[in-house]
């Protein structure tokens, strides 16, 4: 399906995330450090369709060099997810946004390195913008919604470490793995005006650390 970078396509994406009831925080997750990603749309820079922007991370970064990723980090102190979200989008791509740009949040997703992360979709008009930050990201690559949306983009397997299905992106040549995948995934069902739950959605054992 075709979603043209333009004014209808944002309203339609703010109104499915505003009817997008997220999962209310559960009391023992403060024990996980606070982080957030944006789920940033722009223009997909062929034709005219509606792309989310994703990194692959710098080969010399301590944690998930070389892995694809949603642009983001971990919160500041006394730092909102919506804040951090678009401190990182300015730090690792360059693009400064606004809370006016924000369409909504996601479910948080806790990851087995300890984070709980929110996504935060966010409408990036001004794309010609976009400087990856070569300390943070390696590339940044568009990927069109039409991409996320196909039957054959997402898989689930199996692995003996853990009874939780194990999501799996397919871009290009790559896998990609939860949380981004799982993200991706839930951003994909929104869309749909699906209210699907990824946090029992696991990671491979690589990420477990």
């Amino acid at each position: 399906m075709m979603r043209p970078f333009d004014d209808a396509t944002r309203r339609n994406i703010a109104d499915a995330c505003a009817a997008f009831a997220r999962l209310p925080e559960e009391e023992a997750q403060p024990a996980l450090k606070r982080a957030a990603v944006a789920v940033a749309l722009t223009a997909a820079g062929e034709g005219d369709d509606t792309a989310l922007l994703l990194t692959l991370r710098a080969s010399h970064l301590r944690a998930h060099r070389g892995q694809w990723a949603l642009p983001g980090g971990r919160c500041d102190a006394d730092e909102t997810p919506i804040e951090a979200a678009l401190r990182e989008l300015d730090e690792e791509l360059g693009l400064r946004l606004t809370g006016a740009d924000v369409l909504g949040t996601l479910d948080d997703y806790p990851t087995r390195s300890g984070y709980l992360i929110t996504p935060v979709v966010v409408w990036a008009a001004e794309s010609a913008a976009i400087r990856p930050n070569p300390d943070e990201v390696a590339s940044v690559h568009r990927i069109a919604l039409a991409t996320i949306e196909r039957d054959d983009a997402f898989d689930f397997i199996a692995i003996p470490e853990s009874a939780r299905r194990v999501i799996r992106f397919h871009h290009q040549m790559s896998l990609i793995h939860a949380p981004t995948a799982a993200l991706i995934y839930q951003f994909r069902e929104v869309l749909a005006g699906r209210h699907t739950r990824v946090t029992e959605l696991e990671q491979p054992v690589f990420a477990w650390k």
